[in-house]
């Protein structure tokens, strides 16, 4: 347990710049001590960060190009899409992006949140 609490910490350290600093319990650790068979270990993360962001900048930086050049898109209408489908899609994705460039810039003092206490969290 103590490897994966060093190696959730060290991982965790490394990429401090995706996580939020006014959410400071974002990353849980639990172990099952029984394996899947035929495994002497298994393992499952879960994380709570922005760093999804930066796949998709990519995926937007690739498809703006393309879109612009009209490449493939005559697959798609000619299936029945709109091409003002893919610049929604377009706008909704730049909308995503800055969504989580904004909680990744946030502090704790911009935002007020509760504390649960342990019985609240019980309940």
């Amino acid at each position: 347990m103590e490897q994966i609490c060093t190696s959730g910490a060290v991982r965790k350290n490394k990429n401090s710049s995706y996580f939020a600093e006014w959410l400071p319990h974002n990353v849980k650790t639990a172990v099952c001590d029984i394996p899947p068979r035929g495994l002497k270990m298994s393992a499952t993360f879960i994380g709570n960060n922005t760093a999804i962001q930066e796949l998709f900048k990519r995926i937007s930086e690739q498809f703006t190009p393309m879109f612009r050049r009209k490449a493939f898109l005559h697959w798609y209408t000619g299936e029945g899409m709109d091409e003002m489908e893919f610049t929604e899609a377009e706008s909704n994705l730049n909308d995503l992006v800055s969504e989580y460039q904004q909680y990744q810039d946030a502090t704790a003092e911009e935002e007020e949140f509760e504390e649960c206490t342990e019985e609240e969290e019980v309940a």
